[in-house]
């Protein structure tokens, strides 16, 4: 048997506007790709993680997720809140606390209860976690090319 190579395909088993689509997954969300750690800054970071992972833990078992607790907490750990210029420039501080983002349901946009906090411990390194009803999470990034410490929102 002769089995001949579809040419222009990508996947033989995909139509070529999903193989198209594929082809472009890693280009067209390179924006929600976090930026590179070195180890160095990965250890660093991982310490601030297990300091704040704690004080979250506490904060979900009080139901106590909004924007304001979360931030007084943080801050109680030694942090500084983040400053920003009048053209985004930064201007001292690594805390960012912030409610969390409008997600699409149904037919409308709703704002989940909780907050989101992005902690940049160095240039190069953050620390990205939420509190919400349902749960928490910590973990160790590099900053987003386009939102610093926080996961861009995912586009079409």
């Amino acid at each position: 048997m002769i089995i001949h190579a579809l040419r222009g395909s990508v996947s033989p088993r995909l139509p070529r506007k999903e193989a198209a689509l594929q082809r472009h997954n890693g280009d067209n969300n390179a924006y929600r790709r976090s930026g590179e750690m070195s180890p160095a800054g990965a250890k660093d970071t991982q310490k601030e993680a297990d300091r704040i992972e704690p004080v979250l833990k506490r904060l979900w078992g009080q139901k106590k997720w909004d924007p304001k607790s979360v931030r007084a907490a943080l801050l109680q750990l030694g942090y500084e809140e983040e400053r920003t210029g009048p053209k985004g420039e930064r201007r001292g501080g690594n805390l960012t606390v912030r409610a969390m983002d409008p997600r699409y349901e149904a037919d409308h946009y709703v704002t989940p209860e909780g907050a989101r906090v992005g902690l940049r411990v160095r240039k190069e390194v953050c620390v990205t976690a939420f509190v919400q009803k349902t749960n928490y999470e910590v973990k160790t990034n590099g900053p987003f090319m386009e939102t610093g410490c926080f996961e861009p929102p995912s586009g079409h």
